[in-house]
């Protein structure tokens, strides 16, 4: 069986004060996260601002960070987009950087049909020698994978597990019964974490984890060894955070998280913002509360 590990953080992208990438920054931000509660990281997925990356940032991003971390934690790229050809070429390149395994989310805006999303992942992942990580999230791509292409899609060899953001815990249920044993459900949503764990769900790809990655990490081992109490406690504990870190559209409001605990990861590219006055007082509060600031 393929072990990422429980813990991934998808991993910001730090950019200086001309919002260029910060490869330096990055590969000292990955080694805190693994350092700090995470198992491994996803580069250049949503969280780190995919859509404005130029392939080569997303390339430069999956070395320093391999660089940094080899060895010490898993490093997932996300290598998924709209076009299943320029996904092919990304997923190639990056697996000649050195990373784990890739994340391919399902195709946006475009909307394909069921088939569509099949023949889209089957293509790539036949052109990687890889592990392939399905991301669900149909809030941002308006298109979810049902549960009959996932489990099709888990009969070819190297697509190995899916992130599951869909919100829907009977699709969670779902696709656990249906799957192979050995297939990967992480929950793609820090507050079900522990709703897909009870479900089959291996553990969690997360934005929280910059924050309280060892928390999180502490939550699943609770409820691994049965321990329900102590891992309702940490979730009830660290849940304002994960609240205030979806108040506004993800990665604002981690990348003000991280800034104001000193993890200097900048600003963001156009379109997104920069955090209002009000939504960064609320940051600083729910830190304050876990004792973090």
């Amino acid at each position: 069986m393929i072990k990422f590990g429980k813990v991934l953080t998808a991993m910001v992208t730090p950019f200086n004060q001309n919002l260029q990438v910060n490869y330096q920054a990055a590969q000292e931000l990955a080694l805190k996260l693994v350092e700090s509660g995470s198992d491994g990281v996803v580069v250049a997925g949503t969280t780190g601002e995919s859509p404005t990356l130029s392939k080569q940032e997303k390339l430069g991003l999956c070395k320093a960070v391999v660089e940094a971390v080899g060895g010490k934690g898993t490093v997932i790229a996300g290598t998924g987009s709209y076009d299943t050809a320029e996904s092919i070429e990304l997923t190639k390149e990056a697996e000649r950087t050195g990373v784990d395994g890739v994340m391919l989310v399902a195709p946006y805006y475009n909307k394909p049909p069921q088939e569509g999303l099949y023949q889209h992942f089957r293509a790539i992942a036949g052109e990687t020698s890889l592990p392939v990580i399905l991301y669900n999230i149909p809030g941002r791509t308006s298109v979810n994978i049902s549960v009959d292409t996932i489990v099709r899609l888990s009969a070819i060899d190297n697509i190995v597990a899916v992130k599951e953001a869909s919100g829907n815990l009977g699709q969670v249920s779902e696709i656990y019964e249906k799957v192979p044993k050995e297939f990967l459900i992480y929950s793609g949503d820090d507050a079900l974490t522990l709703p897909v764990m009870s479900l089959g769900g291996v553990g969690v790809i997360s934005v929280a984890s910059h924050i309280v990655g060892r928390k999180i990490q502490d939550m699943i081992a609770a409820f691994c060894r049965g321990d329900l109490i102590t891992a309702e406690k940490i979730n009830i504990e660290i849940a304002p955070l994960v609240r205030s870190l979806f108040l506004t559209t993800n990665p604002i409001m981690v990348k003000t998280a991280c800034n104001l605990l000193g993890f200097k990861v900048g600003g963001l590219r156009l379109p997104l913002v920069e955090a209002s006055q009000t939504e960064t007082k609320v940051m600083e509060e729910a830190l304050k509360r876990i004792g973090l600031l």
